[in-house]
C-alpha cells in the first residue's frame, strides 16, 4: 500500500484514541505530512526509535509502540519459558504520553505470559539499566526521547546485560514487528487481570533503595568531600524529568548537603516550559540556573536531562559569569581528578583503563598516557563501553576507571550499563569540592589542565535532514563522501582517513585493515594541524553528526578554529 492508501486505513480504525483522530483530521489535510508520516516504518536503530508524537507509520504513538513491543514479544517467545519467566522491566520519563506507553507495552508483554515489572512511576533511564542486572531480565524497555524536545518521544530496548539491545536481537525484534499484521489488534489484556495472574508486577522504592546503594560507591574519597562539601553551594537541575527523583537522596548519601534545587525547572512538566529542549549542553537551559546562582552566591551549577542519563555543568568563571561545560571538558576534569586521586593515595597502576568514542575528546587519552595508565576507544554507543567492561572482567587484563562520550555520557561504576547522570553529578560535585580544597574553582581546575597539557576544544554539530528523503540525502553523502577520499578539509591536508563501515585506514595512499570495530557507518579525518572530524548519520534521528576537535595555545584560537571547521563540513553535506 502506499501512504494514502495506509493512511485512510488509520483514519478507518475504530480504536484510535481521540487526541490521534484529530491530529490525523488536522495534519492529513498536507499531503507531503501524509508522505512522510505514512510513507515508510519509523526507522529502528541500535538505540531502538525516536520520533514526533504524532499519527503514522513514520512517527511515536500508540501502536508504532506496540508493533515494536509485539516485536519484543515474539523474540522473547523464540528464546523460551526461561526468557519468558526472566521476563522485561519497563521505565518511562516524564514526556507526553510516556506512562500510557510504558503500560502498554507491559499489557502486550504480558499477555504472552512474559513475566513484567513496571515501575510505579516515572525514573531515570540509568535506574532502568541497573534494573535488568538487579532482576535478572532478559530485556528492558524505557519510553523515552531523551533531551529531545516536548513534540518528541521514544523507545529504548536494552539487553539481558543492562545495555541497548545488541544488533543482533535488535535486528531480530524489528523483523518480528514488520511482520505485525494490523497494527490496531494487538493483543493486550487488562491490567487488573495481568496483576491478578502475577504476570504484571508493579516496582519502585525496592529497586531505588538498591540502586543508590550502588550509587554510594561513586565517590572516591570521601573524607575529602566531607571535609570540603560544606565550602560549595550546588545549584541542581533535573530539567522538569526524572532526576527529581533521586538526586536529593543521592547527593545528600554522598555527601553534598548545600545542594539547591531550581524550583522552576523541578516540576515535571512535558512542556518543558522553560525550554524550548530540555538539553544539557545549551546555555539556555541553564539560564533559571544563573539566576539563583547569583542569589544565594553557588558556583556551581549541574543539569541532568529529563531521562537523566546526560549530565551537564556550568561553573562560574573569575569574572563573575559562568562557563557551560562541553561533555568532552567535563570529562577531562573528572578523569584529571581520578588519576590525580589514585597517584596521591598509591592506588595508581598500569592496568586501568579508560574507554570512550571515536568522536569523542583526545585529551583525557593525553591525560591518561602522561599517568601510565591504559585507553580504548570503542564505536558511539554506550553499549559498547558496556562491552569493552565485560571483556576486561572476562579476561582479567584491566580495570575499568571510567568510560564516557561526547554527547555527556558518564560512567564510573558499571552496575548500569548505560550513562549515568546520577553518577556524573555526584563525581562532577567531588571534583568540585577537591578543587574547594585546593583555593580554587573548577573552571581555575581547567585552565590548570590546559596549562599542563594544552587546549583541546571539540564541537558536536546535528546537520538536519528530515522528511521521508531524509535517510536516503544521508546514505548518498556519506557514499560520496566515502569514495571520494577527501584529500583537504577547509584547506588543511588530510593525512589519515578512518572507514568504520568499510573497516579500512587510507593513509599515504595505502588502504589497511582497521580492526576491532564491528562494521559501523562513521568517516574519521585526521588532519596536519592536529585537527579531527568524523561524520556519523544518527541511528535514530533524521541527522548526520558533524565532529570536531582541534588542538591550539589558546581556548580563543581553539573555538574559532572548531567553527571554521564545523562551517566547512556543513557545505560538505550540502
Amino acid at each position: 500500500m502506499d501512504a494514502q492508501e495506509i493512511f485512510e486505513q488509520w483514519k478507518a480504525a475504530d480504536n484510535l484514541p481521540d487526541y490521534l483522530q484529530d491530529q490525523l483530521d488536522t495534519l492529513g489535510k498536507d499531503q507531503s505530512w501524509v508522505e512522510d508520516a505514512f510513507g515508510q516504518d519509523i526507522n529502528f536503530g541500535t538505540a531502538g526509535m525516536r520520533g514526533k508524537l504524532e499519527p503514522g507509520t513514520n512517527r511515536i504513538n500508540l501502536f508504532t509502540i506496540a508493533r515494536v513491543t509485539e516485536g519484543m514479544a515474539r523474540l522473547i517467545d523464540e528464546k523460551g519459558e526461561e526468557a519468558k519467566k526472566r521476563g522485561v522491566v519497563i521505565s518511562f520519563d516524564s514526556r507526553y504520553h510516556s506512562r500510557e506507553f510504558a503500560q502498554y507495552a507491559a499489557r502486550i508483554l504480558a499477555t504472552h505470559g512474559i513475566h513484567v515489572y513496571l515501575f510505579d512511576d516515572l525514573r531515570p533511564t540509568p535506574e532502568l539499566s541497573y534494573a535488568v542486572r538487579h532482576l535478572h531480565t532478559y530485556a528492558g524497555i524505557n519510553i523515552t526521547a531523551s533531551h529531545n524536545a516536548k513534540q518528541y518521544n521514544g523507545y529504548k530496548a536494552y539487553g539481558e546485560d543492562g545495555a541497548q539491545m545488541a544488533p543482533e536481537n535488535a535486528d531480530r525484534l524489528f523483523e518480528f514487528a514488520q511482520k505485525v499484521e494490523n497494527i490496531f489488534d494487538i493483543k493486550a489484556d487488562q491490567v487488573e487481570k495481568l496483576r491478578q495472574n502475577g504476570s504484571l508486577q508493579l516496582i519502585g522504592e525496592d529497586v531505588d533503595e538498591a540502586y543508590l546503594e550502588e550509587l554510594k560507591k561513586v565517590t572516591v574519597d570521601k573524607e575529602m568531600v566531607k571535609a570540603n562539601a560544606d565550602k560549595l553551594k550546588i545549584i541542581y537541575t533535573p530539567l522538569h524529568g526524572t532526576g527529581k527523583m533521586l538526586y536529593d537522596r543521592a547527593f545528600r548519601q554522598g555527601g553534598f548537603d548545600n545542594v539547591i534545587p531550581v524550583a522552576s525547572q523541578s516540576i515535571i512538566d512535558p512542556e518543558f516550559p522553560t525550554t524550548i529542549k530540555p538539553n544539557p549542553e545549551y546555555r539556555d537551559v541553564f539560564e533559571p540556573g544563573f539566576k539563583l546562582a547569583d542569589e544565594v552566591n553557588a558556583n556551581v551549577i549541574i543539569a541532568t536531562d529529563p531521562d537523566a542519563d546526560r549530565m551537564g555543568a556550568a561553573v562560574r568563571k573569575s569574572d563573575g559569569s559562568f562557563q557551560v561545560l562541553t561533555g568532552n571538558q567535563i570529562a577531562t576534569l573528572m578523569s584529571y581528578y581520578l588519576l590525580v586521586h589514585l597517584k596521591e593515595s598509591n592506588k595508581l597502576s598500569s592496568d586501568y583503563e579508560i574507554v570512550t568514542s571515536v568522536v569523542s575528546s583526545a585529551l583525557p587519552f593525553k591525560i591518561a598516557k602522561d599517568f601510565g595508565i591504559k585507553t580504548k576507544h570503542v564505536l558511539t554507543g554506550f553499549k559498547y563501553i558496556g562491552e569493552e567492561v565485560d571483556r576486561m572482567n572476562k579476561e582479567k587484563d584491566g580495570k575499568f576507571l571510567m568510560g564516557f562520550e561526547e554527547s555527556y555520557g558518564y560512567l564510573f561504576k558499571p552496575f548500569a550499563r548505560d550513562k549515568d547522570a546520577m553518577q556524573g553529578a555526584l563525581m562532577f560535585a567531588e571534583v568540585a569540592s577537591y578543587y574547594a580544597s585546593r583555593g580554587m574553582t573548577v573552571f581555575d581546575g581547567l585552565q590548570e589542565i590546559w596549562q599542563k597539557y594544552g587546549v583541546a576544544y571539540e564541537i558536536t554539530r546535528a546537520i538536519e535532514m528530515p522528511g521521508i528523503g531524509g535517510q536516503k540525502k544521508m546514505a548518498e553523502l556519506m557514499s560520496k563522501l566515502r569514495n571520494e577520499h577527501l584529500s583537504e578539509i577547509n584547506g588543511t591536508k588530510v593525512l589519515k582517513i578512518q572507514d568504520f563501515l568499510k573497516k579500512e585506514t587510507i593513509e599515504d595512499g595505502k588502504v589497511t585493515p582497521l580492526e576491532g570495530f564491528p562494521e559501523s557507518n562513521v568517516l574519521k579525518y585526521f588532519l596536519d594541524d592536529e585537527t579531527w572530524v568524523a561524520l556519523r548519520p544518527s541511528g535514530t534521528e533524521p541527522v548526520i553528526k558533524a565532529y570536531v576537535g582541534v588542538n591550539r595555545a589558546t581556548i580563543e584560537e581553539a573555538e574559532k578554529a572548531a567553527e571554521d571547521y564545523q562551517t566547512a563540513l556543513a557545505e560538505l553535506l550540502k
